[in-house]
């Protein structure tokens, strides 16, 4: 999930990382009650009414209620304070289980794949379903969608990526239970073979979750920046600080929700270190208030000066040792 997402301004000055993991816990619960029903009813309904596309969109549910457990302990263990082993937190964490989420859904819908494939090689083998397969399933495409706009409305609020891909994994489901609701029209309609066509789309829709979620936790996982977007946002913070003249070499990286950030602060060449130090104390104060930033490590240069940390730049002449 991209932070160009958000509805908000780049700078998140209102929420802090305790007022994220309680909107996520509370969000969350909302969310295995509502998988918990849907679970049950799905499953069990799916397979005395004889429906195999609504008997996958109840397992689409169960890893639904499995997923919101991981959310539920990547939030408490996110929030511990860093310790000796994690210096800068456990805020990753959260990028962890978005990955396992993720391979989670690669495993249900590789399932759901072959169950649906089989069918389809017996068409025969497919009975009718009964109607109320149906009304099991289009209350369940409202009670997701429902559950989606609650979910997205409070990450968005609270700035939380992890709680945002949970939201989208419920519009996913919506989604699941509407293609499920026409397979079962069309079977109600006297064409059997849509009930697990049906669940042949809903497995690949499944799959692509499950891929997508892996893919950009993984990147995560590997420090890869955030968009540009807020890496010029951040830059504003630093460049509009008092006394510094320019900033450069602005790296960032993913923290779980948060981002660790190394800038390169051009000061006045002729003030005193501690002058300096001062500067770029009170920059990573402003950036830690304006932006979801966990850490700032900064470097100062001299302004209008050589800066000898790049390459190509003046080198100092080599010391004479030998004798003469």
């Amino acid at each position: 999930m991209k932070f160009s997402d958000f509805e908000d301004e780049s700078e998140d000055t209102e929420h802090s990382a305790q007022e994220r993991a309680d909107a996520a816990s509370r969000s969350t619960w909302v969310s295995v009650v509502v998988n918990l029903v849907l679970t049950a009813a799905q499953i069990s309904v799916g397979i005395l009414a004889k429906s195999q596309g609504l008997v996958a969109d109840g397992l689409h549910s169960l890893s639904d209620l499995v997923a919101d457990f991981i959310v539920l302990l990547a939030s408490h263990q996110s929030r511990k304070d860093a310790d000796e082993d994690h210096p800068y937190g456990h805020q990753r964490f959260e990028t962890a289980a978005s990955l396992a989420l993720g391979g989670l859904l690669l495993a249900v819908g590789v399932g759901m794949l072959w169950s649906a494939a089989r069918k389809l090689e017996s068409p025969e083998t497919v009975q009718a379903v009964h109607v109320v397969a149906l009304y099991v399933a289009l209350a369940s495409l409202l009670a997701k969608e429902l559950l989606f706009r609650y979910m997205l409305s409070v990450a968005k609020r609270v700035k939380s990526s992890m709680l945002v891909a949970n939201a989208w994994h419920a519009r996913s489901d919506a989604a699941s239970s509407l293609v499920v609701s026409v397979g079962i029209v069309g079977n109600l309609a006297g064409y059997p073979i849509l009930d697990p066509i049906a669940a042949l789309i809903v497995s690949f829709m499944v799959i692509r979750m499950g891929w997508s979620f892996g893919w950009d936790a993984l990147h995560d996982l590997m420090d890869r920046a955030v968009d540009d977007e807020e890496v010029q946002a951040i830059r504003r913070t630093l460049v509009e600080t008092p006394g510094v003249h320019s900033v450069h070499d602005v790296r960032t990286r993913k923290m779980g929700d948060m981002i660790l950030v190394d800038a390169h602060l051009e000061v006045d060449a002729a003030i005193s270190v501690e002058a300096g130090h001062d500067i770029a104390v009170q920059a990573r104060q402003r950036v830690l208030q304006r932006h979801r930033v966990l850490n700032l490590m900064t470097h100062i240069d001299p302004w209008r000066r050589p800066d000898l940390d790049h390459a190509g730049g003046p080198q100092p002449a080599p010391r004479q040792t030998g004798f003469s």
